[in-house]
């Protein structure tokens, strides 16, 4: 793993970032997306990130091949809300425990540092030890779980949010 490069994402990599995701709109609660993406619907998505300001992609890169991806994503349409972000990880299937997010988390919040950025936002589906502690190794705290709000696989989930303040 020594070999993974952090770089910003470009259109060419959407095809694998759909195909990443897929993996866990199919397979996991962590996504409540019902339906896989194609890479045109996956576009809109896409197209909201920037190489500066606070709506960035980055994706972890080994002999060519993206591993997984993190990035920060509008928190709510609110004017009032422009200064907190949405942040998000993805790793493949068999990079999962590997550290990626870890690589990709450290690389997406110093390439954030001096943005007009207050806090950083996480939801995420319980229960997700590994989610839990790599939002608690980067100062996220718990701010609430929604309890039963998202329903897959014919059963209710909880969410749990949690925030940090910008550095």
């Amino acid at each position: 793993m020594s070999g993974i490069h952090i770089r910003p994402a470009v259109r060419e990599d959407l095809p694998r970032l759909t195909e990443i995701y897929n993996h866990y709109v199919l397979n996991t609660p962590v996504t409540f997306d019902a339906e896989p993406y194609t890479v045109e619907r996956r576009g809109a998505w896409f197209s909201q990130f920037a190489g500066a300001g606070r709506y960035r992609l980055l994706v972890a890169e080994e002999n060519q091949s993206v591993l997984g991806y993190a990035g920060t994503t509008r928190f709510r349409p609110k004017a009032g809300y422009d200064t907190t972000v949405e942040t998000t990880v993805y790793c493949a299937p068999e990079a999962v425990g590997k550290g990626i997010g870890k690589r990709l988390y450290t690389a997406l919040f110093e390439a954030l540092r001096g943005e007009d950025i207050h806090r950083y936002v996480a939801g995420y589906a319980l229960p997700n030890p590994a989610t839990a502690a790599l939002h608690e190794r980067f100062g996220f705290k718990v701010v609430g779980v929604f309890s039963e709000n998202g329903r897959k696989f014919g059963k209710y989930w909880d969410v749990c949010w949690t925030e940090r303040r910008s550095e």
